[in-house]
């Protein structure tokens, strides 16, 4: 069918080559619609450098000489059909290069793929889901999640469970089951290793081939939407894992597109991961910087997911990154760094925050670029997080360590809060870090089973207090031994075990724990959140610090790294009274030694210590962290009088609650105060 002239030269077609159309997937791809009464399909794709392009597919037996398409532009193809597609046809574009071979090539805007080991393109309407999150995004601009509880469970869909033969969930049984279950556990957001279409299983979802489509593996695009939906009707946010660092080189994907470098950069040095065998896109092209802002934008959009997490930052930033001297090539600075990429990023994070201002943009990026988290009109890649990379790398270190040797490694547990607001943290404990021979969580530590629990429960401790938002992957919660095999489930018959069944307690508790205490969470990204009050007692592997919200109220947290107990260790205190322990990872109901504190420990003025006029003598227990609070009066021995203390404040008794969301009551959902 032809068309008119000024048809052709559309808007969006026209913004698409000046790369500033962020939502190109409404004019690229294919699309059916009414044209002069009739219901008719277009489909639209780039590729500047074919010498002819044709549709193929169910509808015409593939053959490619019956669907011809039509340069429209400099570069993209179109071609009318006269009828509407059915659901789930599958369509391929056959692309003659200017050698005049020929290749059939997925859509790279598709909405929906065939299962793997098929390649083609299915259509498929996303249109017509009926959301029911209405409160969970009001939730959102009511309350930004920077002062908020942030404490995200990453997961592998196709590993966290599955049937007895083997048999992944789908995305409909995985909102049944795993839902309720995060949402028992204390965690707030789930963070999903990445569900565009990929066509090889052991590359977990990193090699995408489909950057517009979720993947078939766990069911249809509406029924991921449902899995969104309901997670949100719970109170639960979903961030996706993204990858714009590279692509496969499948030949029916990206690579090449067109018989040229198209998507890539043509020059190896630039346009090649050796390492991971994979091929970097070339963020100079304005068609390849909208096809990727467009597809942040389109999640966002589409699936209302709640934040991204983009992969690999390093290795965009870094023209040598894991490249050799000979094997790159300087910018036109004569520097290292990706001009292009930067650009991109920074254009990547204004398109989102223009149009979704309560996202979260999250850098997993492993190096000191500077001002990863800071605006674009500061200089910044204008994410609003980063993850906290250095942090990760000294404590998986240093709780490596035969704990005879941890005093020699203080360093390891303090540096980072000298940087802890350099950025808008989030603490990882992925993926990354319990495969390929980096052991479980649970196997880094060194000692015995007790002790590598009592490890395991000290360290979450330690983190759960640490400025910074947090994230552990799926497993940890069980005390899993083995490391994560994408291949089988988690090793949920542990739970039968007490050990386990204890450490998972634990997990939940100080989750909960987390949530329900605001000097944990409300002030994360700058120093009024936090004080020390000792970090130079490398002798004894013990670290305290305080941790305040945005009222004062404090929580005091002491650290013990070494399988000893500390019976009689003084510490400064900043107010006279008595102080409890509130929380104790130590404590017999986690499998600990059941050592505790009580909740009458009082200040002696007696003693002065750590620049404080008073101080507390505490019992440590082995590997622990216990978390104390000043209380409003002091209790002495049995028998003598009350003397009472001005109480500090009382308004944190009411932010308790706020980091606990439930949107609505979802089946075997636990109960839980709503905010609504």
């Amino acid at each position: 069918m032809q068309k008119s002239e000024t048809q052709r030269d559309s808007l969006p077609l026209y913004l698409f080559h000046q790369g500033t159309n962020v939502q190109a997937y409404e004019y690229m791809g294919v699309h059916c619609g009414q044209i002069n009464g009739k219901t008719q399909t277009v489909f639209r794709v780039w590729a500047p450098n074919a010498k002819t392009v044709s549709v193929v597919g169910d509808f015409n037996e593939w053959d490619p000489m019956r669907c011809p398409m039509e340069k429209v532009s400099a570069g993209v193809w179109e071609a009318w059909l006269p009828f509407p597609l059915k659901e789930y046809e599958r369509y391929q574009f056959c692309v003659t290069a200017a050698d005049g071979s020929q290749v059939q090539k997925s859509d790279p805007y598709a909405y929906f793929y065939d299962t793997r080991p098929g390649t083609s393109s299915k259509y498929y309407d996303i249109t017509g889901f009926h959301w029911s999150d209405t409160a969970w995004q009001k939730h959102k601009e009511q309350q930004e999640h920077y002062d908020h509880p942030v404490n995200i469970y990453e997961m592998h869909l196709g590993s966290w469970r599955r049937y007895q033969d083997g048999n992944v969930f789908s995305y409909d049984k995985l909102a049944e089951e795993l839902v309720p279950y995060v949402k028992e556990m204390g965690y707030t957001h789930i963070e999903i290793m990445p569900v565009t279409e990929y066509p090889f299983d052991g590359s977990w979802g990193y090699q995408v081939t489909g950057y517009f489509a979720p993947t078939s593996r766990y069911g249809t695009p509406k029924q991921f939407m449902h899995f969104v939906d309901v997670c949100h009707e719970a109170g639960i946010g979903v961030i996706m894992d993204w990858v714009p660092a590279h692509f496969p080189k499948d030949a029916f994907g990206l690579a090449r597109f067109d018989g040229t470098p198209c998507y890539e950069y043509a020059d190896p040095r630039k346009g090649e991961h050796k390492d991971w065998g994979t091929l970097v896109f070339d963020y100079g092209r304005p068609e390849v910087m909208c096809f990727l802002i467009s597809s942040a934008v389109f999640w966002l959009k589409k699936y209302h997911i709640d934040g991204i997490r983009v992969d690999a930052v390093a290795s965009m930033l870094y023209l040598d990154y894991s490249r050799k001297a000979g094997e790159w090539v300087p910018n036109k600075d004569g520097g290292r760094e990706n001009l292009e990429a930067i650009t991109f990023l920074q254009k990547l994070n204004e398109a989102v925050f223009a149009r979704f201002p309560t996202a979260m943009m999250i850098a997993e990026e492993s190096t000191s670029w500077p001002m990863v988290s800071k605006p674009t009109y500061m200089g910044g890649l204008g994410f609003n997080y980063k993850w906290n990379m250095g942090w990760m790398n000294d404590m998986m270190h240093y709780m490596a360590l035969d704990p005879l040797g941890r005093k020699y490694n203080q360093n390891d547990i303090t540096f980072s809060f000298f940087y802890a607001f350099a950025e808008n943290f989030v603490l990882p404990i992925s993926h990354d870090e319990v495969v390929h021979g980096k052991c479980s969580l649970m196997n880094k530590m060194p000692g015995t089973a007790e002790q590598k629990f009592a490890g395991v429960r000290a360290f979450l401790g330690y983190m759960m207090a640490h400025p910074g938002k947090k994230l552990l992957f799926m497993g940890t919660e069980l005390g899993q031994f083995i490391e994560w095999n994408y291949e089988q489930e988690l090793d949920w018959l542990l739970l039968q075990y007490p050990q386990h069944a204890a450490q998972h307690r634990f997990f939940k508790e100080i989750n909960h724990f987390y949530l329900e205490n605001s000097p944990l969470w409300e002030i994360d990204f700058n120093w009024d959140g936090f004080s020390w009050i000792s970090s130079d007692d490398c002798e004894q592997s013990v670290i305290v610090f305080r941790r305040f919200n945005k009222e004062k109220d404090e929580i005091i947290i002491v650290c013990n790294f070494v399988p000893v107990e500390r019976e009689q260790y003084r510490i400064g205190v900043p107010y006279d009274g008595a102080y409890e322990e509130v929380f104790s990872t130590d404590w017999s109901r986690f499998g600990g030694s059941g050592i505790e504190n009580g909740s009458n420990i009082i200040s002696e003025k007696e003693f002065p210590m750590h620049g404080m006029e008073q101080s507390i003598n505490l019992r440590l227990p082995p590997l622990s962290t216990i978390y104390l609070k000043h209380k409003a009066e002091k209790l002495l021995p049995k028998g003598g009088a009350k003397t009472r203390f001005a109480k500090r404040s009382s308004k944190s008794a009411g932010k308790t609650s706020t980091g606990v969301i439930t949107i609505k009551s979802a089946k075997n959902l636990p109960k839980q105060k709503s905010i609504f």
